[in-house]
């Protein structure tokens, strides 16, 4: 049976990453990179159209499992009538080749194992030819050849066979007892790649997450859960390159049976300045420095060509086609690779470029020879583009329209650019330029995408629909939080886009078409966590930290969220896990934590000042 989106576990090399069920399939596996064909799709089909299982014989889910604590390493424990076992999952950081090692440990007792491996190429679509050579099973099929190798003491006998266009092993262990799996891709095209020692790479895992992840600085409420969000944020990086993918997966659906399928595997332009934000306040500044570096080389050229997303080394075409021969999650068709969004046109990215790099200046950030010309280059772009329509952050895919949020981002742009001129003399630019462009749009948005009667901004100008993002207002500091106009609108969306104390995007539903989708999604985790930040910055503290409690409590037992939440049915929704959520939840908790800090720190004021 398919499980819940939640249910799956995440493993990763920084390269790409696989989704572990908890009845201990490998149900999606991408290699070698994120946005590769995926070797095992049963996550959107079923098992024939691949996937790995390693459990007890006979077995469903899973008694317990975690990771390892500060790492990506997976435990999983059954405990059956005739003993306890243990499954190890991870992927080792790789040299060249990419390994999914997978250790069965006895616990107690004795049991009888099953793993049955499924591959299928080309998401699904190719059954290889399967060999053996030199104690491999090695399956081939086009550019694809993947090696399966076991390890195991003389005392453990493992029974290895041909069954149903799958590979099958059978065995038992007892306590103490330890066998690997080893499953290793390549280009089929080159010589077996070097073999690993998976025991070893085991402790090698353990100790590089274990280091990583003692860096984190944020020492506030909720460590574990932002130390979680953490780890998945670099699980979900391309270490070549330092992108940051959105999800590793694509089509997990936002409305189950729906249309609402995309493919997450690339970079958004529109994420980068919440994900330098939550990597320098957490002590991660070599990752902030790759993605930053990242952004530069992807939006450097003509600025009518920026895009709003990139794939994991910059890649700028991306195109969409549908797989009809995946059923779908719980039948969510179609299935579809690329993002025909690339081409859209988003005015809010060159606002949060703009961001990005000034956030990264004022962080101390080494700075790079020719980002100053780039930001130059892309604001004179803006200056001549942002009076247009376009398909806003959202990606919508019905008509263009003056998203007030777009616009709010186009400040955004002008506004940072006089900010770096106004502070650093080094610079070359003409201040006032900027400065006026600045007030120009300002005044517009308010006049244009403010509804007085209502007290709120509004999705598009002249539109009644809200829109969750206009929640950033006072966060990017187009408003002060205490304007009348910015608390009117975070209490209409609250209001409006609230679904059982969570957040939609935007408004939907009473004749609502503004995505030109049918069918409807659920909450919107980030925006919900949007609503935390709204809510604190606009004095109403107990509540936001109520708020980021409840969110907290909709993570799955590994501490993972996808992109979406649906309270009717009490499941997540959307690829997973999701960047931009556990971005959100990042800053929230820093947020937060900065808020009480401070309350501290007056107190502590006040009572000195007393015994003066």
């Amino acid at each position: 049976m398919t499980q819940r989106i939640e249910d799956y576990a995440l493993i990763g090399d920084l390269q790409t990453a696989g989704l572990v069920g908890r009845d201990g399939s490998l149900d999606w596996l991408c290699l070698p990179r994120f946005d590769s064909g995926a070797c095992f799709a049963a996550l959107l089909g079923d098992e024939n159209n691949g996937h790995w299982r390693l459990a007890p014989k006979g077995a469903g889910n899973c008694t317990s499992r975690g990771y390892v604590p500060g790492t990506l390493v997976l435990e999983s424990v059954w405990e059956t009538r005739t003993g306890t076992v243990k499954v190890i999952d991870f992927m080792p950081q790789r040299d060249v080749a990419p390994d999914v090692v997978r250790i069965v440990e006895g616990v107690g007792g004795s049991v009888e194992m099953l793993a049955t491996l499924r591959l299928r190429f080309d998401y699904g679509a190719v059954v290889p030819w399967v060999r053996r050579a030199d104690g491999h099973r090695v399956a081939v099929a086009g550019p694809d050849s993947v090696w399966l190798r076991i390890e195991h003491a003389e005392s453990v006998p493992v029974k290895t066979w041909g069954q149903e266009l799958s590979t099958r092993s059978s065995f038992t262990v007892g306590e103490g007892d330890r066998v690997a799996f080893v499953l290793t891709w390549h280009p089929s095209t080159q010589p077996r790649p070097k073999l690993i020692d998976p025991f070893r790479a085991l402790e090698q895992s353990v100790e590089d997450w274990r280091e990583w992840s003692g860096k984190c600085r944020y020492e506030g409420p909720h460590r574990e859960a932002v130390l979680r969000s953490l780890i998945t944020l670099k699980a979900l990086t391309y270490a070549p390159t330092g992108g940051i993918v959105a999800a590793p997966t694509t089509s997990l659906p936002e409305d189950l049976g729906g249309v609402r399928n995309w493919d997450y595997r690339f970079c958004w332009l529109r994420d980068s300045t919440l994900t330098l934000d939550a990597l320098l306040a957490t002590g991660y500044v070599d990752e902030a420095a790759a993605w930053r570096d990242w952004l530069l080389r992807a939006v450097a050229g003509d600025p009518a060509d920026l895009q709003i997303m990139y794939g994991v080394a910059g890649e700028r075409r991306l195109p969409e086609m549908e797989l009809p021969w995946l059923r779908g999650y719980e039948g969510s068709a179609p299935v579809r690779v690329g993002n025909d969004a690339v081409g859209q046109l988003q005015i809010d990215v060159y606002g949060e470029v703009m961001d990005s790099l000034r956030l990264a200046c004022e962080a101390g950030l080494k700075s790079q020879a020719h980002a100053w010309n780039i930001q130059l280059s892309l604001l004179s772009f803006l200056e001549s583009k942002w009076r247009e329509p376009d398909e806003s952050l959202w990606e919508v895919r019905g008509r263009r329209r003056h998203f007030v949020f777009a616009k709010v981002m186009a400040w955004v742009a002008a506004d940072r650019a006089v900010r770096a001129l106004e502070s650093d003399g080094t610079l070359r630019g003409d201040v006032g330029r900027w400065r006026a462009l600045r007030d120009e749009v300002h005044r517009e948005v308010c006049e244009r995408g403010f509804d007085p009667e209502r007290n709120t901004f509004t999705q598009s100008y002249g539109s009644e629909e809200l829109d969750a993002a206009t929640l950033l207002i006072p966060r990017v500091g187009f408003l002060p939080p205490d304007d009348p106009r910015v608390i009117g609108t975070v209490d209409a969306v609250r209001a409006e886009l609230s679904h059982d104390g969570l957040i939609r995007r935007y408004s939907q539903g009473n004749g609502s078409v503004v995505d030109g989708l049918p069918g409807r999604e659920g909450t919107f985790l980030v925006c919900s966590f949007w609503m935390v930040d709204a809510l604190r910055l606009t004095g109403r503290v107990k509540e936001a930290g109520e708020l980021f409690e409840r969110l907290l409590s909709l993570r799955s037992d590994l501490g993972l969220l996808a992109e979406e939440y649906d309270p009717a049915t009490g499941r997540q929704l959307g690829n997973f896990p999701q960047a931009f959520s556990h971005i959100g939840l990042v800053g929230s908790a820093v947020g937060l934590a900065a808020h009480d800090a401070a309350g501290r720190n007056d107190a502590a004021g006040r009572n000195d000042a007393a015994r003066d």
